[in-house]
Parts: C-alpha cells; sequence; structure tokens
C-alpha cells in the first residue's frame, strides 16, 4: 500500500467515526416533553402589553403630579420629601422600561444587545429601589411618631441622603447580574429573546436561584416585617394620645398594610415556589400546569407592578396636606372651583393645626 492509499483509508476511518459531543450534564434518563405554550404566549402577547402601558401611563401621570406638588407648595430639603423624590425617581426609572417590555412581549426583541442589558437593569434597579423607599418612608414615619424627641436630633438632610445613597447602591448591586447575563439570541420559534443566557446550565440555574430567593427575602419577606413592625409601633402610639383624628389615622394604616400584603404577597409566593423547585430538583410540571403557572406569573407580577407604580400617589395624597396641595392646584387650573377649593382647603389646614402628631399627617 503507497502513502496515498495510506492517506485515502485514514480520512475515510475519520469520516466513518462518530464521536460523542455531547456535555453530559445535559443528559437526562427520561423523555423530556417540550410544551407549545400558545395559550400563555398569546395571552403575554396581548393582555401583559396592556397592563405594561396601563402602568406606564398611571407611574408617570401619579408620579409627575407628586413631582409638581413636591416642587410648587413642598421644601426638597425635608427629610420626608428627600425620601419621597427619591421614590418618585425610582419608579420613573422602573416605568420608562415598560414600553421596551410592551413591545418585546407583541413581537420580539428589535432593540439590540446593549439596550437589553440596560432595560433589564434599569427595570431591576427601579423595581428594587421603589420597594426599599417605601420600607425606608415607613421607618421615617416610625421614627417621626414613636420616637419624635430621639428623631428630632437625627432625622437630618445628611441622615436622608446617605440612606438614599444605601439604597441605590444595594439595588444597583442586586441588578449588576443582568449586565453581565442577559443577551439576546434567536428562537426558532419566538424569534429574538432578550433573555439570561451564554453560560452553562448549572451557573445558569444558580444565579437564577440568587435573584428568587434575593427578591423573596430582601426585597419583599423583610420589607415586609418593617412594614408590619413600624405601623403597629405607630398605632399603639396613635392610640395613647388624645389625637382628635384617631380613628382615620388607624385605619389608613391598615389600608397601608393590608394593601402592601395583597399587593406584592402573591407574586413573591410564586417566586418562592420557584426557587424551591429549582433547589429541590423536582421533575418539570406538565404542560396544562406549567401553562397555569405562566398565567398566575403574569397576573401576580402585574399587581406587584401596578403598585409600584402608583405608590407615592397612595403615599402621598392619603395625607391632607398634600391633599390641601393637590386643591390649591384644581383651583389654579379650574377657576369656577376656586372658591370652594379655597373653603375647603382653610377648613383642612385649620383642622390638621388643632391636631396633635400633625407631622405624621394624615
Amino acid at each position: 500500500m503507497d502513502e496515498g492509499q495510506g492517506n485515502y483509508l485514514d480520512f475515510l476511518g475519520l469520516f466513518n467515526d462518530t464521536y460523542d459531543t455531547t456535555d453530559s450534564s445535559y443528559v437526562v434518563s427520561e423523555a423530556v416533553k417540550l410544551c407549545a405554550k400558545t395559550d400563555a404566549n398569546n395571552f403575554g402577547a396581548t393582555v401583559i402589553p396592556l397592563f405594561y402601558w396601563i402602568n406606564f401611563l398611571l407611574s408617570y401621570l401619579g408620579n409627575g403630579l407628586v413631582l409638581i406638588i413636591i416642587f410648587k407648595y413642598e421644601k426638597l430639603n425635608t427629610v420626608t420629601n428627600i425620601f419621597l423624590l427619591n421614590l418618585v425617581l425610582s419608579n420613573f426609572l422602573f416605568a420608562s422600561s415598560l414600553p421596551f417590555w410592551a413591545t418585546y412581549h407583541m413581537s420580539e426583541w428589535i432593540f439590540g444587545v446593549a439596550m437589553c442589558k440596560l432595560v433589564s437593569s434599569a427595570y431591576l434597579i427601579g423595581f428594587y429601589s421603589s420597594i426599599l423607599f417605601l420600607t425606608l418612608m415607613t421607618f421615617d414615619r416610625y421614627l417621626a411618631v414613636v420616637h419624635a424627641v430621639a428623631a428630632a436630633k437625627s432625622r437630618k438632610k445628611a441622615y436622608a441622603i446617605s440612606a438614599s445613597v444605601a439604597v441605590w447602591c444595594i439595588s444597583i448591586f442586586a441588578s449588576v447580574k443582568e449586565l453581565v447575563l442577559q443577551n439576546v439570541w434567536k428562537s426558532p420559534l419566538n424569534g429574538l429573546i432578550c433573555d439570561e443566557s451564554g453560560f452553562h446550565k448549572s451557573i445558569m440555574d444558580r444565579w437564577r436561584l440568587v435573584t428568587y430567593y434575593q427578591q423573596f427575602f430582601l426585597f419583599f419577606l423583610i420589607p415586609l416585617l418593617m412594614v408590619i413592625y413600624c405601623y403597629i409601633s405607630i398605632t399603639i402610639r396613635i392610640l395613647s394620645t388624645r389625637m382628635a383624628d384617631k380613628c382615620r389615622a388607624i385605619k389608613l394604616i391598615f389600608v397601608i398594610i393590608l394593601t402592601f400584603f395583597i399587593c406584592w404577597t402573591p407574586y413573591n409566593i410564586v417566586i418562592l415556589l420557584q426557587a424551591v423547585h429549582i433547589t429541590v430538583g423536582g421533575p418539570s410540571p406538565d404542560c396544562a400546569v406549567s401553562d397555569r403557572l405562566d398565567y398566575v406569573m403574569y397576573v401576580t407580577r402585574n399587581i406587584a407592578y401596578l403598585y409600584c407604580c402608583i405608590s407615592p400617589v397612595f403615599y402621598t395624597f392619603l395625607g391632607k396636606k398634600f391633599q390641601r396641595h393637590f386643591l390649591m392646584l384644581l383651583g389654579k387650573r379650574i377657576p369656577c372651583l376656586k372658591k370652594h377649593i379655597s373653603f375647603s382647603s382653610q377648613s383642612t389646614r385649620s383642622t390638621s393645626q388643632r391636631t396633635p402628631h400633625s407631622t405624621y399627617d394624615y
């Protein structure tokens, strides 16, 4: 056999040999059933964009109104208004990502890799910081009412600024993963996808677990416990005073706690269930169960988003002071209501001046 024939036979050997290039970590012993998720995807393409646009409009209208009232009638260097201003900015940041997600749900990701990373990061930074600023405002109310004497010395501008910087730093650090893992890839069924990709499945599952547990404990359970503790302490303090409008204050506290719990709990329970399922490593749910979980996630997530968007309006316009500012703003824009609004605002002002703990402004 000459050299040419030997090379040819070697080539045939290489050509006919079968090499197993499968990553063994992806090999499973049972059959994997792929779910089409047609109904869930249709729901996400039609209903979810509408939810996102409603949240976007409500957020910019409501938070814009709060911002106008702060700049027009309030001092910007008070602790409460510094926190409120940061809460409004965090909601603006969060809401600014919603039109991109609405467009994405209707078709595919058309904005490129850089915008995929930036929009995902802005969305989470705004979402996380909004929760933390709501908790911080509740804690500040607790200090102002329960520890009024000691808080008068510590509740300074520097305290508000440093606490706000800390909230932004925590939110940015918790969202760094989005800048690293978010990427755009092409799906044969759904087109361009903006999602976490680029690493081994075990690494992606580990990061997903970090996100789920971080969301549940740091951005739900701890804030919820703090809100409940602070408002229970405030209620006990109010009951021990001769506050003229005591019943109204307690009712509003109950509404705030109940609304916070109703809006945030379902979404975070779904998050926790997903985290537990990944941790335990149980079998994948069948297609019917998977579809129902998708529906539940869509609905509960948007309820949480809605609360995140309208929270400044909800927190501020429960107070008589902001109600008075809003009436004054209406009086300037609607002349025919000016006389009635002026009388109402004067009555509200005199009532609030006679009420103890007016700093709490219920």
